[in-house]
């Protein structure tokens, strides 16, 4: 998961590209960058770490021009390092820079063809620099010394024929303005809005709209599954659908657990989803344990913290905040290696004991995923001398792997994937465990709006929209996700490197 942003302004939009980094910081914690452009002129900085270490005074300064693209990352398949820190950039034709939130899942058969038919060199594995190599080659088979708008859509269409998977991009081309589009069933997020200045109307992309609010852009729209738009350097919008066969599909994991509550998302509130999801989970626990004897519902922070209190209302019990969490830490889940992890949760939550002694809990988090964090927080809240432990997920049992764009574990390391709910329980050291339905997670996210009646939910029941996912394509997955392929990665990515070519000297640099 990654979060992307992109500004075309009257006046120079680094700050401004800063500050949505940051409050997109939650998207991606392994990298971060911005690239702007002045005149014809690109500028770029961009290296590992979070938005707060990568860029200094003398990059802002450096940063200048009124159309500017930025990224956060975290890695999709273990890899790390600063060559694949965003955006990625080709100087031909053009100048065309690229940052990508989602996955290809045909970046093999593509890379292939971008060395064989397209003779163009990938330097990465990453399949951003795929995805941006296939746009520059379909935009250079346009023949245009200077492209227009026509020209622009076409290879955005090109792109579409040729590529699979969940993506939402934004992308920049030297002297003529900003790109966005979204991929054909609308997996991955992604939204526009404008705002009204002295000097006229400044746009704005982002993977969510939340950067938008605080940047005190009006949202206009979320951009549709294979459209496309184009703001020219000038400040003038073109949108145009560019892709056949469109069905909008979003991740419903993004209101499960990725998108900040104050999101909104295909018209639908993430805020009012988590509150749907902990009203539908309270009364599954109703119907299967009329006579519960829960004395508090504790929220795991904070993703579950909305449906925790719609939860514990709708039960009639007690919501306490009986877990402390250290800012500090990342998340969890995608952090390589089973003691890493471990370590990580004893060190991001502590349980305050008043909150525990004496009574029976129930935890309550949004999924569970490998299940390393919630059973060492039913340890601590043992140990914090709860009677009884009782857990809850605000999500359906995750089976399978996501590969659009999530880097969720293997099937071999999701702890749901070959157990009941009982083998479960007993396995994260639960008194009690429940799990949210899938058709009540789908109508907490569809009560919201008219506009999305269905959703990918692949990691619960299997079904990957795009149709191209096999077992050939999960075994090679599972192979790059693996803790030990990811603990070679990460130990690849610890070593020094040459210098980088880019932009500048500094591309690469440790902040």
């Amino acid at each position: 998961m990654c979060g992307i942003v992109g500004i075309v302004g009257k006046s120079d939009v680094n700050l401004q590209l800063y500050d949505a980094l940051t409050i997109l910081q939650h998207r991606g914690q392994d990298a971060a960058g911005i690239m702007t452009c002045d005149g014809g002129k690109l500028a770029q900085q961009k290296a590992n770490g979070l938005v707060k270490d990568v860029f200094r005074t003398r990059h802002m300064q450096r940063l200048v021009g009124n159309i500017g693209i930025g990224h956060v990352r975290y890695p999709t398949a273990g890899s790390s390092g600063p060559a694949l820190a965003q955006p990625f950039y080709v100087n031909s034709p053009y100048g065309i820079a690229l940052a990508h939130n989602g996955n290809l899942t045909n970046a093999d058969q593509l890379s292939e063809e971008l060395f064989k038919t397209d003779l163009r060199h990938v330097n990465t594995d990453s399949d951003s620099e795929v995805l941006l190599n296939v746009f520059a080659h379909e935009l250079q088979s346009q023949g245009k010394l200077q492209p227009n708008e026509d020209d622009i859509f076409e290879a955005i269409a090109g792109v579409h024929r040729r590529v699979s998977g969940g993506y939402a991009v934004v992308s920049m081309i030297a002297r003529y303005g900003l790109i966005a589009f979204r991929d054909p069933n609308g997996i991955r997020p992604l939204v526009y809005g404008k705002r009204e200045t002295e000097g006229g109307v400044e746009y704005m992309v982002a993977s969510e709209s939340v950067a938008l609010d605080v940047l005190g852009f009006d949202l206009i729209a979320d951009v549709a599954p294979g459209e496309a738009i184009y703001i020219t350097a000038e400040g003038e919008l073109h949108r145009r659908q560019c892709a056949e066969n469109t069905r909008l599909r979003p991740c419903i994991f993004e209101h499960v657990y990725f998108a900040r509550p104050d999101s909104i998302m295909d018209g639908i509130s993430v805020y009012k989803a988590r509150l749907r999801q902990g009203e539908k989970l309270a009364e599954k626990i109703l119907r299967e344990r009329p006579d519960h004897d829960i004395d508090v519902v504790v929220p795991i922070p904070d993703s579950s913290r909305v449906a925790g209190q719609a939860l514990a209302y709708n039960l009639g019990v007690k919501f306490r905040e009986g877990l402390v969490k250290n800012r500090y830490i990342g998340r969890t889940f995608i952090m390589p290696g089973q003691q890493q992890r471990k370590k990580s949760v004893r060190q991001k939550l502590n349980a305050i004991e008043l909150e525990f002694r004496g009574k029976n809990v129930l935890l309550v988090d949004d999924s569970i995923v490998r299940g390393t964090t919630c059973q060492q927080i039913i340890e601590m809240a043992r140990d914090a001398g709860a009677a009884k432990v009782y857990f809850a997920s605000a999500a359906p049992p995750v089976i399978y792997p996501n590969v659009y764009g999530i880097d969720m574990p293997t099937v071999k390391e999701l702890i749901a994937h070959g157990r009941s709910h009982e083998e479960i329980c007993r396995e994260i050291g639960a008194d009690w465990l429940i799990y949210q339905d899938l058709e009540d997670l789908v109508a907490a996210s569809a009560e919201g709006t008219r506009k999305v009646t269905e959703f990918d939910c692949a990691v619960f029941n299997g079904e990957y929209v795009t149709g191209d996912v096999d077992d050939a394509y999960l075994e090679k997955l599972e192979a790059e996700r693996n803790d030990g392929a990811k603990s070679n990665a990460h130990k690849k990515a610890a070593k020094p490197e040459g210098t980088l070519i880019g932009l500048h000297n500094d591309v690469a640099e440790n902040p």
